[in-house]
């Protein structure tokens, strides 16, 4: 603990945040090279398969520590609080920064021809849907969260309307007139994910003594990984795509890690849940530079967000330019690495002012970023 913050989860959420800034760099300086999802192990070089895999591990351990969050603002030491009110507001504040500032960034433009719904706008739903839930007793509220997780892959369309079927499971058009509307996070799964994170805020009470903590979140990651392991050796339930042998090492270690993202199947949640509830446990343990530089992206996490994918726009306009090219690219995944790692450098103090400025701030529109 640090104050009224804990550092650990600043520390994975800033972690996630640079793993997502490397695959944004990806989807800016890299696109000519594109992978599918889950990715084609036969033609995807090594190095560019592990690090769209490291990318899947941002969004589940976002939405998670998102539930935590939520339930350490509703239980602030010395009291208790309605999240309802902060919950909408922060939901509906990440729909309408979707549609508009995130979608300006990707594009360009503030009309663009396609309008993607993507993960802020899976975010902010599950906040919606938490805001609507949260008051149910955790162990329901668990159980729910384990059961949409669990079981979302073995839903059917059945009698539910297209557009809502879109929405909750099935990434697709919701609209081509007047605009075309692409919900690229179905979000059904999400909501069973903040839900758990919800349920695990306990967790974080002064009550309870880090030791535990730890122990529970390390036993509950090698659970989820144990599990992970038995169902993928034996193509059993959890995954549509089956894993098949290979040739050689590199490609079945390939093979048995290609899981489905959108909507992110059973063992995609997992594999990355499982993992981040083990390094959220060991990052307890540990205060390094490295890891007092993550919590400072961790610490604005939304600032950071749309502040990268602005940067992304303007270096890669300014990059084409100076090369006389309608887009610039890169030849190889590490200079991936190293653009990010560049631009980490470059955003580190306006995040690290912008965090100061927050936790100073008497305003209250400064704490939903």
């Amino acid at each position: 603990m640090n104050g009224k913050r804990i550092v650990s989860i600043d520390v994975m959420r800033g972690l996630v945040m640079l793993l997502m800034t490397v695959d944004h760099v990806r989807e800016t300086f890299f696109l000519q090279h594109q992978v599918a999802d889950p990715m084609d192990v036969a033609t995807t070089p090594p190095a560019l398969f592990f690090t769209r895999l490291a990318a899947h591990f941002c969004a589940p351990m976002f939405v998670f520590l998102t539930g935590l969050s939520a339930w350490l603002y509703a239980h602030p030491p010395g009291g208790s609080r309605s999240a309802t009110g902060f919950l909408v507001k922060r939901g509906l504040l990440l729909l309408g920064l979707e549609v508009v500032v995130v979608n300006a960034a990707w594009t360009g433009t503030l009309a663009p021809a396609v309008l993607y719904l993507q993960v802020i706008w899976a975010i902010g739903l599950a906040m919606l849907a938490l805001a609507l839930l949260h008051r149910l007793p955790l162990p329901v509220l668990g159980l729910l969260g384990l059961l949409i997780v669990a079981g979302h892959n073995a839903l059917e369309q059945g009698p539910l309307p297209a557009a809502l079927w879109t929405i909750l499971e099935q990434r697709g058009f919701l609209a081509l007139d007047p605009v075309r509307i692409k919900v690229s996070y179905p979000v059904l799964a999400w909501i069973g994910v903040i839900l758990l994170g919800y349920a695990c805020g306990p967790l974080y009470t002064r009550a309870t003594a880090p030791v535990l903590r730890m122990r529970r979140l390390t036993v509950a990651g090698i659970a989820c990984l144990a599990l992970l392991i038995v169902l993928r050796s034996v193509n059993a339930y959890g995954e549509p795509v089956p894993w098949t042998p290979q040739a050689d090492p590199m490609r079945a270690t390939m093979a048995f890690l290609n899981f489905t993202k959108y909507p992110p199947s059973l063992d995609f949640i997992l594999l990355t849940l499982g993992v981040g509830c083990v390094a959220l446990a060991w990052l307890e343990r540990v205060d390094t530079v490295a890891t007092r530089v993550a919590a400072v992206f961790g610490g604005a996490p939304l600032f950071y967000y749309l502040l990268h994918l602005y940067a992304l726009l303007v270096l890669q306009k300014v990059a084409a330019a100076v090369l006389g090219v309608a887009r610039a690219d890169v030849a190889h995944v590490w200079q991936v690495w190293a653009i990010a790692a560049l631009l980490a450098v470059g955003l580190y103090f306006p995040t690290w002012l912008f965090g100061r400025y927050k936790r100073a701030s008497g305003q209250g529109w400064v704490k939903y970023f």
